[in-house]
């Protein structure tokens, strides 16, 4: 009986650890981001250089030990390996859930998103699960031969880093983001009629101006006492608001593009029927020099031979962007627009995006962009 749990403990943890590590590394570059967002929490923001390799070699990591636990390969090293991983991820949540610093840990990527609180919970059961697995590691038996388990031990480092790198090289094999391919902008950014929005608590600090005496009070409660009433009591700070039902979001909350101007361009950009490309770089700094180059002579033979409008959307400032214009001799219109829809629109830096009445057609990453003979025989020759 004891040995039947330690092989569903094996079973249960080495899955979850697996495809826990293979959703993120799906997406390395979204799991850096998140992981940046950490570094800022914890104040080693010098980091932020490394994150891209600490999400490639972590989510490798998690795949690894999975795998070799359910194969039973150097169960003494991956006992501890496991064990001080879900310690440190379980410190994460939670810090992450008591201080409301980190919304989403990212622990399945963006495919299953997770509050902190739902994060600490599934970390508390898997450490329940590991500490089993760790008092008894004298306990599992390897399932292969020794030389076939290295083998297969070592195939597995390879593909978990090689993955990672793949995806990162060439954006995730899902996507899992709002503006993935077939997508519509404008209905992803509408509220059904009768959909029924969040429904916030506000509770209200309140202070005796005779006496002294505080109390706190939900809005509910603020108006049916009628305590509004008494010329005695008065509000002090802003009230706190909690969300009590969660109604309706729109899949797309944040998108607004405008000039340096800062006229708003949303609705004309994402409802113009003829295609246009979209070339998105959130990052200015970190954009690829060599691929804006490219990118600048396929948007000028599109411009040239069918009029097509291109774009470059960036969240750098309006001076900076002038900068990066003269710098690369740019034709494309210049538009602005927050980091974070940004860097959801593609996994890339730039990254490219063919849109035709706000659907888009086809996005790519910098290293996979086709060539303008391909662009025009597969997309601007059919319309």
């Amino acid at each position: 009986m004891k040995n039947r749990f330690l092989w569903f403990c094996r079973i249960g943890v080495g899955l979850l650890f697996i495809f826990s590590g293979l959703i993120k590394a799906n997406d390395p570059l979204g799991f850096s981001y998140k992981l940046e967002e950490y570094f800022e929490v914890f104040h080693i923001t010098f980091l932020d250089s490394l994150s891209v390799c600490f999400a490639i070699l972590l989510c490798a990591m998690e795949m690894i030990l999975g795998f070799a636990l359910i194969i039973g390969v150097k169960a003494q090293r991956v006992a501890w390996g496991l064990l001080l991983l879900i310690i440190f991820f379980a410190f994460l949540t939670f810090y992450s859930a008591a201080f409301k610093v980190v919304q989403t840990c990212g622990c399945f990527g963006d495919a299953i998103p997770l509050t902190p609180w739902q994060s600490f919970s599934k970390d508390l059961v898997l450490l329940l699960l590991i500490i089993v697995i760790f008092k008894n590691k004298d306990q599992i038996k390897p399932a292969f031969a020794p030389k076939t388990g290295e083998r297969l031990f070592l195939i597995s480092i390879a593909i978990s880093v090689a993955f990672g790198f793949y995806t990162y090289s060439f954006m995730p094999i899902i996507d899992f983001l709002p503006y993935k391919v077939g997508a519509n902008i404008p209905d992803e950014m509408k509220t059904p009629p009768g959909a029924q929005p969040d429904e916030f608590e506000l509770t209200y600090n309140l202070k005796n101006k005779k006496t002294g005496a505080t109390k706190s009070m939900t809005d509910k409660e603020y108006l049916k006492t009628g305590i509004w009433k008494d010329n005695s009591w008065e509000i002090i700070g802003d009230p706190d608001s909690k969300l009590v039902k969660k109604g309706f979001t729109p899949k797309i909350v944040d998108l607004i593009i405008s000039d340096a101007q800062r006229n708003d361009y949303t609705r004309e950009l994402i409802n113009n029927p003829f295609y246009s490309l979209w070339i998105v770089a959130y990052d200015l700094k970190k954009t690829d020099g060599a691929a804006i180059n490219r990118l600048n002579a396929l948007a000028t033979n599109l411009t040239a031979n069918f009029n097509m409008r291109t774009i470059l959307l960036t969240s750098a400032s309006p001076d900076e962007a002038a900068a990066f214009v003269k710098k690369y001799h740019l034709i494309s219109e210049i538009f602005y627009a927050d980091g974070v829809p940004l860097k959801e629109m593609v996994r890339s830096n730039p990254g490219i995006m063919l849109i035709k009445n706000g659907t888009i057609v086809n996005k790519w990453h910098y290293h996979t962009v086709p060539d303008y003979d391909h662009l025009v025989k597969e997309y601007l020759q059919k319309q």
